[in-house]
């Protein structure tokens, strides 16, 4: 069995955050939207299907929390969830805080991808250490990375 591994696209498009117990917690790097990515590390796995019963449970439960967090976080007045995979096969879902006015609204993010606003290093590690007190909260188990 091999070892698990980031796709090269979700490495070059977020910034990491925490290992929960079976996602992989990225920040994607666009600092118009508190948009974060959970990634199962299971291995060959590209449909939510795929996953053994136990960690599509953990999966969907991981996510439900996490989206609570970042709308607790943000007092956004929406929280998309969006597991497509058409361009990274790895699976992966996205969960983003959505504000009435934001780059995008009302269309979904992807449609304002081409002109994302990367995070500064500051502000990167500002986000990132307040999404890790976040998951601290809530998650009994977390790796900050």
């Amino acid at each position: 069995m091999g070892e698990f591994t980031l796709h090269s696209r979700l490495r070059e498009d977020t910034l990491e955050v925490a290992d929960l117990r079976l996602s992989r917690v990225l920040l994607m790097n666009d600092a118009r939207f508190p948009w974060l990515v959970l990634v199962p590390r299971r291995i060959d796995v590209c449909e939510l299907f795929d996953l053994k019963p136990e960690d599509r449970s953990a999966l969907v439960e991981e996510i439900a929390i996490v989206a609570q967090m970042l709308q607790s976080q943000t007092n956004c007045i929406k929280v998309n969830i969006a597991a497509l995979g058409n361009q990274v096969p790895q699976l992966h879902v996205h969960v983003i805080a959505r504000f009435m006015g934001d780059a995008a609204w009302p269309q979904p993010v992807w449609c304002a991808r081409a002109s994302a606003q990367a995070y500064g290093r500051e502000k990167a590690e500002e986000m990132r250490a307040k999404l890790q007190e976040g998951l601290r909260a809530l998650f009994s188990h977390i790796t900050c990375l």
